[in-house]
């Protein structure tokens, strides 16, 4: 086995961890702080890869200001479809909130495909995107590099937030003994309007990326969610730091056997979880904050 092709793949594949992490941090918050099983999550998703397709490919938008511009309007659109249909369905038993969330993906993914298309949209990168970096003793794209920094600022912003604010105490308090919360003052439906629009950006921002390591089309939104849930599953649904490592770790194997073992497929990442399920029914909740 070559060093050098081994340690490529596994930088794409640590790349595509951090989108993984990305993609399923807002579905790791609604599940497992607001207790809403949000299977549209990555409809968020393919709405920052539109927007980032729109601005930069139509509007001209520099690739850097259209970033976080997907991650705002993804976040107010979130916040928009909190209010007028999520909202209604926190109480709901969980086959309502499954069905109800599936549905909203398949009329999402009709939407971009009615708006933009059954192709693959490209985006225009920068030059420093094709340029060559060494990362880990081997040499990769600047792109690479680029999505691996965001998901690690991605990470230290959220432990922040989650952990050090009197935001993130509001939340806990709100998920755990609502009625108190409420009772001291707390406004839990904009607290939780504001929770969800942040897991809806941090998809988009992941969804932007994407686009320019992924690809892009109208299945987006069903494409990869098997493999967020997975990443949910084995992290702990609410636990940032088990999500990033699950993320890290499915991205890694399963670009290094698909790489080095193609015939394997998905299987490998599905025994992954069978395994973790029955050895660690809680994910990695347990061992991570």
């Amino acid at each position: 086995m070559n060093v050098q092709g081994f340690l490529t793949v596994l930088v794409d594949g640590l790349a595509y961890g951090m989108l993984l992490f990305l993609f399923s941090i807002g579905l790791s918050i609604t599940l497992g702080l607001m207790r809403f099983i949000n299977l549209a999550h990555g409809a968020f998703a393919m709405c920052g890869g539109y927007l980032m397709v729109v601005l930069t490919g139509l509007a001209g938008v520099p690739f850097l200001l259209a970033l976080p511009a997907a991650f705002a309007v993804t976040g107010l659109v979130g916040a928009a479809l909190e209010r007028t249909l999520i909202t209604h369905l926190y109480r709901k038993p969980e086959l309502q909130q499954v069905l109800f969330s599936i549905g909203l993906a398949f009329v999402a993914g009709a939407l971009a495909n009615i708006v933009f298309g059954p192709q693959q949209q490209p985006i225009p990168l920068p030059d420093w995107a094709s340029a060559k970096v060494e990362l880990l003793g081997t040499w990769t794209t600047g792109y690479r590099v680029f999505v691996v920094v965001c998901g690690i600022v991605a990470l230290g912003l959220l432990m922040a937030l989650f952990q050090r604010t009197l935001f993130g105490a509001r939340v806990r308090a709100a998920v755990d003994l609502r009625g108190t919360a409420e009772s001291i003052g707390i406004n839990v439906k904009r607290l939780f309007a504001m929770t969800f629009a942040l897991g809806a950006a941090c998809a988009g921002l992941g969804g932007a990326l994407a686009v320019g390591f992924l690809g892009l089309d109208p299945s987006f939104p069903l494409k990869y969610l098997v493999i967020v849930l997975m990443v949910v599953a084995i992290g702990g649904p609410g636990s940032i730091l088990g999500l990033f490592a699950a993320a890290l770790f499915l991205g890694a194997v399963d670009a290094l056997f698909k790489y080095y073992v193609p015939a394997t497929g998905s299987f490998v990442i599905y025994a992954l979880l069978v395994l973790s399920m029955i050895f660690m029914p809680r994910g990695l909740k347990r061992r991570t904050s």
